[in-house]
């Protein structure tokens, strides 16, 4: 399964506006994404609850997983925005 560490860039970290931007971005996605923090179990990526859950802060590093027919470049889309200050927009 392909996977792709990323920073998160925003300054509140995955929260809020970030979240949800994020969120949107993996509904487009035609696979499954999963995430996950530090090693924890992989959370689904199109959850809001799991991506609060996750706590990730700015600088923290998360990992992301997916299967299919475009994995990479899903992965690379999602991990690029992550590491996009979604805030400064």
């Amino acid at each position: 399964m392909p996977e792709r560490n990323a920073t998160i860039a925003s300054r509140v970290g995955l929260h809020a506006r970030p979240a949800s931007v994020f969120i949107e971005a993996v509904k487009r996605q035609p696979m499954k994404v999963t995430i996950s923090k530090g090693g924890s179990t992989p959370l689904d990526a199109a959850s809001i609850l799991s991506i609060m859950s996750l706590g990730a802060a700015n600088g923290d590093i998360v990992t992301l997983a997916a299967e299919g027919d475009g994995a990479e470049a899903a992965l690379e889309e999602l991990a690029t925005l992550l590491e996009t200050d979604l805030d400064a927009e």
